[in-house]
């Protein structure tokens, strides 16, 4: 059932809602994907890292950080080994906004099924 297009379909449905209507800060679909892979992968993410596993190029990496930052969700510093490279990490509101989504979405969910 958990795997079926409808029921999925319905969660995402049911996130954004959930996430509107709260008083947290809306972010646009690249700024949530940024901060997924940030916040959800064990190893250090650089913004030349990140635009390769999105595919988009640098700058759309770095105006949708300028916003995570803005939002204290995530945090830029510069490489220690490599000083042309910046590292991004997950803060802790970014790690309470995943958090919480991943609430949002497990939690109780009403698939009403419409017959064709």
């Amino acid at each position: 059932m958990a795997d079926e297009p409808d029921y999925l379909l319905h969660v995402i449905r049911r996130t954004c809602v959930a996430e509107i209507r709260s008083d947290e800060p809306d972010l646009n679909l690249r700024q949530l994907a940024v901060l997924l892979v940030v916040c959800l992968t064990d190893k250090p993410q650089t913004v030349r890292g990140l635009a390769a596993h999105l595919n988009v190029n640098k700058p759309a990496i770095t105006r949708a950080l300028d916003r995570l930052e803005e939002l204290e969700l995530a945090v830029r510093t510069a490489d220690r080994r490599d000083r042309r490279s910046v590292v991004v990490q997950c803060t802790v509101g970014g790690a309470a906004m995943v958090e919480r989504l991943g609430v949002e979405m497990i939690g109780p969910h009403r698939v009403v099924r419409r017959e064709c």
